[in-house]
């Protein structure tokens, strides 16, 4: 049997910087990872470039949290984003900021972030185990003892780092785990659900115009008729309906109305820097330079290509009339479209498709001043196994190294208040 002071399961960003910041701390660390290298989701985020974090000022971050940002407060001035991007630095890796205040490395590649973070692993001298599955977590008397690993048995500790990530994108690993082993502890579980996700539309046209982005649109969010919230930037049509940074940010409240039966829609302003005046005065200038051609070849100024025999169709205005035969009504009504292009939520993705996770173990069940349970001495939770959840952006990335950091160095500071008690764990 091997007996390991502290063992962080899972190796995704959360759990490789507990891992070495427990090792740098003096502790002894194992890392236990289940599938045969660390960071996938790391690898594949941020379209292959990893967004690393945001560089927006760190009092701004909490609102961009809608899943428990208030737990985050503290953890983040610890652990900031200028720490972190002077920690990657530390390790070859230069990052640089792009629009929205979105940090990515330099190289484009988000393979030299789990470069650095392994080289850093190496300094801690943690030791590494992957390809292990972890089958459960072991107690004695409200005390962790050790985890129990699929065909090797037990391995004891005084303090296990659970860092298993949420149930999206279960090829990296990241397949619910750690809700297995929250539930099986007496932990509270938030049923977990799509965060970060594409939305369904019933609209059949989305599919006319799939592949079309569209930069600088405005997309408000309705649920039951009230405008809940608006979003500005690019978003794109897929075959099943809209993607997109402005989409993702929308899906959570969008994802959880449905689920709860509530009638969703939103409303895409494809012309957001001019006021509905502003517009309609625009096109008049169109159609008074336009007034021979036909309505069908008028718009061409105004939308992508793809989108414009959508348009015409939902205005209905005949394709074939001149422009000058087009009416004050006709006219505004395709102004109002321009401005207000409805679409129809059915649905999102399936949670494996999410970006995020949103749902984990209760943050109330958490002190966030060290990361331990509040039911398990030696038990500490970090990542996006946690009820915790941010929007697009790189918010989420910088909470899993927040949380990894913060719950790394408790664990191994918990250790050192051990040392002058004798532990059973080293008669097992």
């Amino acid at each position: 049997m091997n007996t390991q002071r502290i063992i962080v399961v899972g190796g995704g960003a959360a759990g490789m910087m507990a891992a070495g910041q427990a090792g740098l701390s003096g502790a002894q660390v194992l890392l236990l990872e289940k599938k045969e290298c660390l960071g996938r989701k790391i690898t594949i985020s941020g379209k292959g470039r990893c967004n690393i974090t945001n560089a927006a000022n760190v009092e701004d971050f909490i609102i961009k949290y809608p899943g428990n940002g208030r737990f985050l407060q503290g953890i983040l001035r610890e652990f900031d984003n200028v720490k972190l991007r002077e920690f990657l630095a530390r390790y070859g890796v230069e990052t640089k900021v792009e629009r929205g205040g979105r940090v990515f490395p330099v190289s484009d590649e988000a393979e030299a972030v789990v470069q650095a973070l392994e080289q850093f692993l190496t300094e801690a001298k943690v030791e590494i185990k992957p390809g292990k599955t972890v089958e459960s977590l072991l107690l004695q008397d409200d005390q962790i003892t050790g985890v129990t690993v699929s065909g090797e048995g037990v391995y004891a500790a005084q303090a296990v780092i659970v860092c298993t990530g949420g149930a999206s994108y279960p090829g990296t690993g990241s397949s619910g785990d750690g809700y297995r082993f929250a539930r099986a502890l007496g932990h509270r579980v938030i049923p977990p659900r799509p965060a970060l996700i594409p939305l369904r539309t019933a609209e059949a046209w989305v599919q006319e115009v799939q592949g079309l982005s569209l930069r600088n649109v405005e997309v408000a969010l309705w649920i039951e008729g009230k405008k809940k919230a608006v979003e500005f930037g690019e978003m794109l049509f897929t075959h099943f309906g809209v993607s997109g940074p402005v989409i993702l940010t929308l899906s959570r409240m969008a994802g959880d109305a449905v689920r709860e039966d509530k009638p969703v829609r939103l409303t895409l302003n494809l012309k957001p820097a001019l006021s509905e005046e502003q517009l309609d005065l625009r096109v008049q200038r169109d159609f008074h330079e336009l007034s021979n051609k036909q309505f069908k070849n008028s718009l061409a100024a105004l939308l992508p290509k793809s989108l414009i025999p959508v348009m015409i169709n939902l205005s209905g205005i005949e394709p074939e009339r001149s422009v000058h035969q087009i009416t004050r009504e006709e006219r505004k009504r395709l102004v109002s479209l321009l401005r207000e292009l409805p679409l129809t939520v059915t649905g999102t993705l399936p949670l494996a498709a999410a970006i995020v996770t949103a749902g984990g173990v209760d943050v109330k069940e958490i002190n966030p001043k060290n990361m331990a349970s509040k039911k398990i001495t030696g038990l500490y939770w970090a990542g996006e196994v946690i009820d915790v959840d941010g929007v697009t952006g790189g918010y989420n990335l910088q909470a899993a190294f927040a949380m990894g950091y913060r719950a790394g160095r408790a664990a191994a500071a918990y250790l050192q208040s051990l040392e002058s008690k004798p532990s059973v764990l080293w008669h097992i």
